[in-house]
């Protein structure tokens, strides 16, 4: 009798292996939801503030961070809740769904990798010609945005983005020589190198003035010269290991997410054919 009870409780479903795969997926869902929530309120405060929100092109879809949050938000919801119901409920439709997104993940970040690894100039080349004049002829349209270039600028000590450096700004309706603005010819005040005032702490708006009026020799004096894209591209060779270490550990992590999945998947099929026969 404790024999045929033991043999009747008997399931190839770890449970170890089941709610490991829950929990870890629990933690994103909740991230997912929580980039969600933070895109629509930043999207809907930008409608209020501005009265419009350009979504013409993709263009307008990547260079819109509130929206690109809200995409990412709800791919992460969807594909770990598909995890979280697959795993509780030992559902091998969603679980095939949940590896097949994952896998599809792994081999879009191997292929970016390696394209920026071998060839990280062809890389640096395309994003200059597909995002430079896009990026800094909506500065000023989106707060956002507008927040994220001076964020870079600044820590990364650079101005534009392409080879032309802060010539690129040239190509803004507000700092174009032939603009009726006050700013123009001039340049973004986070291409300033001390464009923060020692004595008072107050932000010089001022400092980038005229500057794309002066060779370059004068104007490395007072603004970053580089565009952002070499920058940055300098910026990952001198620390390549550390995010190829970070890359793999990423790589790594998502593999082994797929084996769990795979495995508790080929436990619950197990289990079935048990049922069955």
């Amino acid at each position: 009798m404790n024999n045929r009870r033991r043999t009747n409780n008997f399931t190839y479903v770890s449970s170890c292996v089941k709610y490991m795969i829950f929990m870890l997926n629990f933690v994103f869902w909740l991230f997912g939801g929580l980039l969600i929530g933070v895109g629509l309120y930043a999207f809907v405060d930008k409608w209020q503030a501005t009265g419009s929100v350009r979504v013409e092109n993709l263009y307008d879809v990547v260079l819109n961070i509130s929206l690109v949050m809200v995409i990412a938000g709800g791919v992460v919801f969807i594909v770990s809740f598909a995890g979280c119901v697959g795993a509780l409920r030992e559902n091998t439709c969603l679980l095939k769904f949940y590896s097949l997104c994952l896998l599809v993940f792994f081999l879009l970040e191997m292929g970016v990798a390696i394209v920026g690894f071998v060839f990280p100039h062809t890389l640096q080349s395309l994003l200059e010609e597909s995002f430079t004049d896009k990026i800094i002829q909506t500065y000023r349209e989106d707060p956002d945005l507008q927040n994220f270039i001076d964020f870079g600028q600044q820590e990364f000590r650079c101005c534009g983005l392409s080879q032309e450096g802060y010539m690129d700004w040239g190509k803004n309706e507000y700092f174009n020589c032939s603009s009726p603005s006050v700013e123009h010819c001039g340049v973004p005040f986070s291409c300033c190198m001390n464009a923060t005032d020692i004595s008072s702490g107050l932000v010089n708006i001022m400092c980038g003035y005229k500057v794309q009026l002066l060779p370059v020799s004068e104007a490395s004096k007072k603004v970053w010269t580089s565009g952002c894209i070499e920058i940055v591209r300098s910026w990952a060779e001198r620390n390549l290991y550390t995010i190829a270490g970070i890359a793999l550990g990423i790589a790594l992590s998502q593999l082994f997410v797929i084996y769990l999945a795979k495995t508790l998947e080929g436990q619950i099929e197990l289990q079935k054919s048990r049922w069955q026969s």
